[in-house]
């Protein structure tokens, strides 16, 4: 990610408290929060990704864990949801699969050609997970600031569009995250730290247009990883508002979306940038797999949410196809 590349593996784990430590790590938290983290020895920045291996795209179709009428009726089950009261916005998804049994490290090559990401990365470590990501979205930042202490920022995407022109429900579905980012940095930021120094912001990735904003806040001086995580996880843009009714929500409508909607990025000595799991393709059990997904408000139309879920995933899916070239 970012041109930081890792080698050498020398610890594989799910306890978070080891990011406390020094050395770089790489993390991925699946959606439910089953974490892996693993310890590099070797790390280069400033390179420019190429794998030998080449990618062949699966003759195989994709099929779709919910079709456009199942979508539909849970997009609408999510707005009667909203009519009682139970939550206000929440992100309703669906998952992509085919066959497939080679590597991923091809299609990264391919992504990053055809399809360039400000947190694009790939992570693999044989046996346990696999992922291609073309991420447009980061979850957290950490650095350190002027006087050593370690800010934190994170840029929630809430409105999707195939110009620059978003509809009038993109609006308040953005403050509605930026307002709940906001709730979970107030447990882990020092008091009065928090702040949103961009709000809908237009950021053009290919194929479409992102409404993101920015939110920061200056984290405690002992707050530890679990901490943030615990605070954090799952990221208010993939789950929604109230973020646990939204989860409850999800849960009865989904399966396990498992890397997708989760987290992938690297924690080193403190200092981290760490992405969320959308535009991902991730290998498991012999399938290739890839999520996309809307943002459910009152005001949604759930055929729109729907087409909203087919503009996301049709770049990324005619490059896995092989039918984008750069």
């Amino acid at each position: 990610m970012g041109g930081v590349e890792a080698t050498g593996c020398s610890e594989v784990t799910s306890d978070a408290s080891r990011l406390d430590g020094e050395g770089f790590w790489a993390v991925q938290i699946d959606y439910e929060g089953r974490a892996t983290f693993a310890k590099f020895e070797d790390v280069t920045f400033a390179v420019d990704f190429q794998s030998e291996n080449a990618y062949s795209p699966s003759r195989e179709s994709w099929s779709t864990s919910m079709d456009q009428r199942e979508y539909i009726e849970y997009v609408e089950r999510a707005r009667n949801a909203i009519s009682l009261g139970d939550i206000y916005q929440v992100n309703a998804c669906r998952i992509l699969t085919k066959q497939y049994e080679g590597r991923l490290d091809g299609l990264f090559n391919n992504l990053l050609s055809s399809n360039p990401s400000p947190y694009a990365s790939y992570l693999y470590l044989p046996g346990k997970v696999e992922i291609a990501s073309a991420s447009p979205e980061l979850f957290i930042e950490v650095c350190e600031g002027e006087g050593g202490e370690r800010i934190i920022k994170t840029s929630p995407i809430k409105g999707t569009s195939k110009s620059s022109d978003f509809v009038e429900k993109d609006y308040p579905e953005n403050v509605m995250i930026v307002d709940l980012m906001r709730n979970d940095f107030g447990s882990i930021t020092q008091t009065g730290s928090v702040d949103v120094p961009r709000l809908f912001g237009v950021e053009e990735h290919p194929g479409l247009f992102h409404l993101v904003s920015d939110v920061t806040g200056t984290l405690k001086s002992a707050v530890s990883w679990s901490e943030i995580f615990s605070a954090l996880l799952p990221a208010g843009s993939i789950s929604g508002a109230p973020k646990y009714s939204a989860k409850k929500i999800i849960a009865e409508n989904e399966g396990l979306r498992g890397p997708y909607c989760g987290v992938l990025g690297w924690v080193y000595d403190g200092i981290a940038v760490l992405s969320v799991g959308i535009r991902i393709f991730w290998r498991e059990d012999g399938q290739l797999k890839f999520g996309t997904g809307a943002g459910i408000t009152w005001g949604s139309n759930a055929e729109d949410e729907w087409n909203e879920t087919v503009l996301k995933a049709s770049r990324l899916i005619s490059i896995a196809e092989g039918k984008i070239r750069s």
